[in-house]
């Protein structure tokens, strides 16, 4: 999903079908520097703008630890596409079958999720491996959204059920495993999953209210930033627990936060008018989008790099 906070809701391939690639190789990434902002979190960060060449929007959804990043931008037409941006360069994604399509998370692997809109306006999951796509469809779901994946073949997202509710799930071994917060209406989103197995995600209460929560150890916790006004939204998890995500405050501004050991920071890109974190790699790296003249990609990186 990763569209809009309030319902983002954003390897395994038994039992798919896979397409061929659809790459169209473009220019070298739009990079420019811009200083630290001073509510960032733990210690430092230098920002680098990512704009996909010509588009309208551009976002960073997902990265590894290799620095490799995916995401979506809108084209001169209105069209949503995903994109890899590797080594400065920049690949359009686009599945077979497509008419919009985010690419939403990466492995260290190299391996691509996200999900891809068909000509019916149906949402269908997606991976993308050494040039072969997979569909990746919940059983008897209306739509599926995969949201992110770890380097050893689980992956969680989101699927839609013919009532209209989300519900998270995980795929592991090739079997499906719903994932509902208790008490939580109409929506419960799974974003991530590292290597230990950790899952964050968000739910929403009776009220509209986003909450996030984290799944570890079988144990299901609800996870609220301090000082949120309606939405706390974890979106990526490292290795080393690391989180980080969305919040808004009273004033309905958006601001990406990290969790780091029990402690909140706020990390806002300098002179913008809302941030989102997306996703946060082993290195203390992350991705995000933010909002200043039109919608713009980001990687933020620690000053000192962090240790995987």
């Amino acid at each position: 999903m990763l569209d809009r906070p309030r319902c983002y809701p954003p390897v395994l391939w038994l039992c798919f079908l896979a397409g061929l690639v659809v790459f169209c190789l473009t220019s070298a990434a739009s990079v420019a520097q811009v200083p630290t902002p001073p509510s960032a979190a733990s210690g430092s960060f230098s920002f680098t703008d990512i704009n996909f060449p010509g588009a309208n929007l551009t976002r960073g959804l997902g990265l590894n630890d290799n620095g490799d990043i995916v995401g979506d931008y809108i084209d001169s037409a209105g069209v949503r596409h995903g994109y890899l941006l590797s080594r400065g360069n920049f690949t359009t994604i686009d599945p077979p079958g497509s008419i919009q399509t985010r690419a939403i998370a990466i492995n260290n692997r190299g391996v691509v999720c996200g999900r891809f809109v068909d000509s019916n306006s149906v949402s269908h999951g997606f991976l993308l491996h050494q040039d072969a796509f997979t569909t990746i469809d919940f059983t008897g779901a209306a739509g599926t959204i995969p949201q992110g994946l770890n380097d050893l073949g689980q992956m969680v997202g989101a699927y839609l059920d013919s009532a209209g509710n989300y519900h998270g799930f995980l795929l592991s071994a090739g079997n499906f495993t719903t994932i509902d917060f208790p008490g939580a209406v109409q929506s419960t989103v799974a974003g991530e999953i590292n290597n230990r197995g950790q899952i964050i995600g968000n739910w929403n209460d009776a009220a509209g209210n986003t909450h996030g929560f984290l799944l570890s150890g079988g144990e299901l916790t609800s996870l609220d930033v301090p000082g949120a006004f309606s939405l706390s939204w974890p979106t990526g998890i490292s290795a080393n627990g690391e989180i980080v995500g969305v919040y808004d405050d009273s004033n309905g501004t958006l601001h990406g936060f990290t969790l780091i050991a029990g402690n909140f920071s706020t990390v806002d890109v300098p002179n913008s008018f809302g941030t989102e974190a997306f996703r946060v790699n082993d290195v203390g790296q992350i991705v995000g989008s933010y909002f200043h003249a039109g919608q713009h990609g980001f990687r933020a990186t620690p000053s000192p790099i962090q240790k995987p």
